[in-house]
Order: structure tokens, then sequence, then C-alpha cells
């Protein structure tokens, strides 16, 4: 196996690495993976980033996983049973599971997990994933108590999940990280501070020894875990590296075996010089502009929005901005997505002359021109990438309509707050990326009221349409009605869908078991060292 030098730079000091017994097996056995942002809490349930749900998919398991090529199999539960209308599930948990420092994991763990999740005093970023368990809404609403949500465990091996309506994607939802189980005696122990090193106890294949925010989160191996003699990594560390050229030259000096990113300048270079050790795959997930949608000049201007929308050059943004083989996004749900086939905008067919054309129009309608020019502020968070993305649709919005836009950059905990609070943002960055491949995890975000609704969008056509396909257990029936709710969202131009995400990895060779697929999740234990 070729050495990999650690080498984290924490606070002005270099973390040494002792090279004797079993320390040094360790350092050899150590996976170094690459990450952009850090994450804002390893807590499952206050947890929304995509860095995190990687971290976490390695500290913690739920009922039902993935396999190396994305595909559902069976992780804390051995098998289950559904009953002929869909609405009572029955998981069956593998005998003798336990936690990190030891501890039984009975089926009840998971049932307070889920409470958590529901819980309003927990504020949970995901309550929504459980929404159709019996009496989740009403929790979430604080109507209910957490203790009538419709999951129960008659016995230690043994957890019963009752539902509203039919949900046809329950196992994808349950390998989501927000419901993963809780340590009870931990929680009862260190409130909301369990999820921090020396007291996070987890039941994924690997355990929190040491995180450094913005620097590194270190895991080592959970020899408690049920398949751990399948486990081949010793040790995985996170390194944050929210510049991509940073990355780079990480991974160049060998103190990296994955990246997270390429860097879009370095990209030909890299795929000259690397080889197949760059993978490049299509990956279900859209780059967008939000719109806050609580105070003006968007609250009350569709054709502001519109306009906006239309003067971005979107083919020229993949080919000249990002550059790593994105494709143009012209719809909220990507392509790729299994049983549907997106809505495009209703420009997406016209020219660029055309389009810029109409943008000029809308934007007169909207009540602006050369001599009252909008102007706003657009906010990214911290990322070369980001920001070359941001100066660009300056540009485009300048020279096509003349809008005058202001680039503020924040640290992503920052603008999260600040979208959240909808206040002073006005145009924000964002991205999302599906927990599982079905359009429920675009469209249901949308949803008036959904946590991840960052823009406020509410329409009851919309969610109407929704709530139709959610009663539908006919899955072409279910498909029409969502499409057609994405056609009236798009019409509503709450955002601006930029490009769909690929996969973008440099990948040592002596890193074994990788596979790329649609969701890029790669859990640290199916992966091994030569």
């Amino acid at each position: 196996m070729r050495a990999i030098r650690s080498i984290a730079v924490l606070l002005g000091l270099s973390l040494l690495i002792s090279c004797s017994g079993g320390a040094d097996r360790a350092a050899e056995n150590t996976l170094h993976r690459g990450l952009q942002v850090g994450p804002e809490t390893l807590d499952p349930h206050r947890s929304r980033s995509t860095e995190a749900g990687e971290i976490l998919r390695d500290l913690g398991e739920g009922l039902v996983g993935y396999s190396p090529a994305a595909e559902l199999v069976p992780a804390a539960a051995e098998r289950w049973d559904v009953s002929e209308d869909g609405l009572i599930w029955t998981f069956h948990l593998r005998d003798g599971l336990r936690w990190s420092n030891g501890d039984a994991l009975p089926a009840g763990h998971f049932v307070a997990g889920m409470r958590r999740l529901v819980d309003p005093a927990t504020a949970a970023f995901y309550a929504d994933k459980l929404i159709d368990v019996e009496n989740a809404a009403a929790i979430v609403a604080g109507e209910l108590s957490p203790e009538e949500l419709g999951v129960e465990a008659p016995d230690d091996r043994t957890l019963v999940v009752r539902l509203e309506r039919p949900i046809p994607y329950l196992l994808k939802l349950l390998t989501h990280a927000s419901t993963f189980p809780v340590h009870p005696p931990s929680l009862a122990e260190h409130g909301d501070s369990f999820a921090r090193p020396g007291r996070f106890v987890s039941n994924g294949a690997y355990r929190l020894v040491d995180w450094v925010p913005a620097a590194l989160i270190s895991l080592e191996r959970n020899e408690y875990y049920w398949d751990n003699d399948t486990t081949a990594i010793d040790a995985v560390n996170y390194h944050v590296l929210v510049m991509s050229n940073a990355e780079l030259s990480r991974y160049r000096a060998g103190d990296l075996h994955i990246t997270a990113s390429v860097p879009p300048d370095a990209f030909q270079m890299v795929r000259e010089e690397y080889g197949d050790q760059l993978h490049v795959a299509p990956r279900l997930g859209v780059y967008f502009y939000g719109f806050n949608l609580a105070r003006p000049p968007f609250a009350d201007s569709l054709a502001l929005r519109e306009a906006l929308s239309m003067a971005v050059d979107r083919e020229q943004l993949v080919a000249s901005v990002t550059g790593r083989g994105e494709q143009p996004a012209w719809s909220w749900v990507p392509p790729g997505v299994d049983n549907y086939t997106p809505p495009r905008l209703g420009f997406a067919a016209l020219s660029k002359d055309e389009r810029e054309r109409l943008a000029r129009l809308r934007y007169k309608e909207a009540g602006y021109g050369p001599d009252k020019p909008l102007q706003i502020e657009l906010r990214y968070n911290t990322g070369d990438q980001h920001k070359k993305i941001a100066v660009a649709v300056q540009s485009m919005w300048r020279d096509v309509l003349g809008v005058e836009a202001t680039l503020v950059n924040e640290e992503f905990g920052v603008l999260l707050s600040n979208i959240r609070a909808a206040e002073i943002t006005q145009v924000f960055r964002s991205g999302w990326t599906g927990d599982y491949n079905d359009a429920h995890t675009f469209l249901d975000v949308m949803m008036g009221g959904n946590a991840s609704n960052l823009t406020g969008y509410a329409s009851e056509e919309y969610d109407q349409l929704m709530r139709r396909a959610a009663a539908q257990v006919d899955p072409d029936r279910r498909r029409l009605y969502m499409e057609e709710a994405e056609r009236v969202m798009l019409s509503d131009h709450p955002l601006i869908p930029l490009y769909v995400y690929v996969n973008k990895h440099l990948i040592r060779p002596e890193v074994v078991g990788w596979e790329d697929n649609v969701l890029d999740y790669h859990y640290s234990r199916h992966l091994s060292l030569e």
C-alpha cells in the first residue's frame, strides 16, 4: 500500500502521528477523505448539510442502508414485513446489536430517535421525513406529545411503524441519518451536546474520536458494530478543505486518498495528469439560487423572478465556469430519477437571444429599467467555485438587464442562519441533492411549511397536487400528479435552477471498493486500502 502522509494543520500546529506499534498500524490503515464544508453539527436530528450526512453514514446506521452501488440493503434490520394495505411495517432487528460503548441497542432506541426527530423542541430540519407516520404531523405542530408517534417496540428486536397512508419510498426514507437511533443515556447526560468527541455513542461502523472545527473530523473502527468483521478500514480522517485548489494540492502531495471535488480551473489538467483516478459520474442534485419570498422585491413580483431566471445563460455557465461535465438545469427534479420525467422551464426551448429579449420585457413589467435598475444582494457561502458562479451570474444580470447585484460572501453557517431568518437575504446560493432516488425527495421540499423550503414558497395548488400524488397507490398516477406539481412550481419561479451536479472525485489506485452512483454515497466500511 502506498503510504499516505497525515498532515493536518490544526490551529497553527502540525498533528503528528506516531509510527510505533498499534499506532503505526492505524496510520497505515487510515482512510483520508476531503470535505468541502465542515459539518455544522453531527446531531443526526439537527444536521442538514451533505457533508454532515456523509460523516453520519460512517458513524450511524438506520434500519435500512445502501450497497456500494446505492441499492437498498438490510442494515440494523435484517428483514421486514408490510401489511396488505401498506400501512403497517414490521422491522426485525439483527440479534446482538450494540452501541459503540458496548451497550445493547434494543428496538426502543429507534423509537426514541424517531420521537426526538418529530419533537418540536428538537426543531429538527428533517422532521418531515416521518410526516406520514401516524400522528407525526400533529406532533410536529405541537398538538400531540412525541409519545403518540405511530412507532412502537413490542420487544427488543421488533419495531412497528404505522403509517397514515402508504409510502412507496419508506425504505429509502429510513436510510436517512435523521431516522437513526439515539443512545438515551448519552442524551440524558449531555443533552443537546451529546454529539461531540468523548460523548457521541454511535451504532455505525465507526465512532467519533476527534473533531477540530473547520479542520478535521477523526473516526475509528467501532468494534461493537454487528458487521465489524467485514470492515477493512481501521480509521477515517475527514479533512475540511473549503478551497478545491487546496484540496488538490493535498491530494497531489499524497495527503488524501479521496477528494470531495476537483477545481474547475484545473479540471482538464487533472484529467490529463491523473487519468482514471478522476471519477466523473451523474448525480441526483441541483445547484440553484433561491429568492427570499418573505420580503420585497421578490415576494410579490413573479415577473422580476422570471426575468432574472431567463437572463442566466446556463449553457455558458456549465461550459465556461463550472466546466466539469455539469448539465444546464431546466427543472427542479434532475434527470435520472426513477419513474419520472421532469417538466422543463417554459423558456427552456428558446434561443439565448429570445430568452434575453423576453427577460428584458418581464424586467420592464416588474417596474425596472435603465433609469431604475434593480439593486440587490446575492449571498453565497465561502468557496472558490461558488464565487466564480456568483461573479458570472452577476455579470449576466448586469449585461442583459442592467441589474446592480452586490456579492456577499458568508461562511456556510452564517449564510444558512440568514436564509432561515429571511430578514436580510434577497437572493442566495444553495443546492439540493436527493436523499433517495425518488422525485419526492425534491418535490416535497417545496411544499408550504417544509423546513427545507428555504425560499418560503407556498402554493395551495402545488400542495394539493402533491397530496393527491401521496394518496396514489398506482405509480403512474402518482408520477403524473408529481410532474404537474413541478410544472406549477416552475411557473412560479421561486428559485433559479442553474445546473445539475455531477460527482467529481480523485480516487487513489490503492482505494478498493469504490463504485460511482447517482446518490454519491460511499460508506467508508465498503472500502479498503491495498
